[in-house]
This record gives structure tokens, sequence and C-alpha cells, in this order.
């Protein structure tokens, strides 16, 4: 057995811990005088670090050393889905208890519910296209498709930012470190097309 294989193993039940904290608490009364807001705001705190985790793994394997860690690409992006899932099941069931007009009112209404409904349907294709048979089927138009990870990561910050009204220490994290990772994607782009712009430049000057 391949060594990111049994690491593999090792990880997909560790991205269950935070899941299993939180069932604990909820069995053993933990989750104190709130446990749908508890449980709502937990869910959607990972729902945002395993995306964050999800577009770390790009610039960290350009180090030689972390170059495996792109094996563990598609786990973290489907766990960020999968607890998008628990946190928006969470609103529709334990929260709205599935009064889809109250709901609608609530898309319409309150900007930071509109923001982050629209943040997890961006997610939907993404998880549904996460096979290797969706990568193969849909060639370049994959990689396209999945630059809405981007667009979802700032939802879900946006989707934080305007939901909490005092304390923003936790969003603010959240959108400095996607800023950083943001930022450095858009320095490799400009880099490289400077590169592209510059080497027919050069071609000219040497043949002259």
């Amino acid at each position: 057995m391949k060594p990111t294989t049994i690491l593999k193993l090792f990880v997909f039940p560790l991205c269950l811990v935070p899941l299993a904290l939180l069932a604990w608490k909820g069995f053993h009364d933990g989750l104190g005088a709130n446990p749908i807001e508890v449980i709502t705001h937990s869910t959607g705190d990972w729902t945002i670090i395993f995306l964050l985790i999800t577009l770390s793994i790009t610039p960290l394997r350009r180090v030689p050393a972390l170059n495996w860690l792109i094996r563990f690409r598609r786990m973290m992006g489907l766990y960020a889905f999968f607890y998008g899932v628990l946190h928006f099941t969470t609103y529709i069931w334990l929260d709205k208890f599935f009064d889809l007009p109250e709901m609608i009112k609530d898309v319409g209404k309150r900007p930071f519910i509109t923001v982050g409904f629209l943040g997890f349907v961006m997610m939907i294709p993404l998880a549904v296209t996460s096979t290797k048979w969706a990568i193969r089927m849909m060639g370049k138009n994959w990689a396209s498709l999945h630059q809405l990870v981007y667009l979802s990561a700032i939802a879900g910050v946006v989707h934080y930012w305007w939901l909490v009204k005092i304390d923003i220490t936790k969003p603010l994290r959240y959108a400095v470190i996607l800023s950083i990772l943001l930022g450095w994607r858009v320095a490799v782009w400009a880099m490289k097309r400077f590169r592209a712009q510059a080497a027919p430049a050069a071609l000219s000057q040497s043949a002259d």
C-alpha cells in the first residue's frame, strides 16, 4: 500500500472529528442554551476552514517536499461541501423546519443569508464534478468550472462577516487568509502573463 494511501486512511476519519465532537456535545448537554446556533456556527466554521485548506494546497505543493498534498485536494473540497450540507441542513431543518416560504423570505430580506446561500449553491457543481470520470469528460472545462471555488470561499467569508454583529475576529482571520491565497494566485497569473509577453520581445531582440 502506497504511503499516501495509508495517510488518506488516517486523514479521512480525522476530518470527521469536528462532527464527532459536535455529536458528543449534543449527547452530553454541551451545546449550551442555544444548540441550534452552536451547530450552525460550528458547521459553518468548518465549511470555510476546509475551503481554505483546499485553496492552500495549490501554493503549498509548489514546495517539492509537499507536492504529495495535491492528492488530498479533492478530499478537502468534498469535506468542505459535506460540512456545507450540514450547515445548510441545520438552517432548513432545525431553524426553519422546512418552511419554504419563510426561507425564501429570508434569502430575499437578509443579505448574509443570500450570499451564504449563493456560496453553497456554487459548491454543488464542484462536488458533483469531483469524480475522475467527470474530469475526463469535461476536459479543460473542468478547470474553468472549478474556479467557482474562489467565489464560493469569498461568499462564505462575506456571509460570516455580515452575520456577526460585534466580534469580527473569526471572519477577519478567514478574510486575511483568503486574501493571501487569492493574492498569491493573482501574482502567479501576472508573472506568467509578463513572461509570455516578454518572451517574443526577447526573441525579436536576439534575432536583430
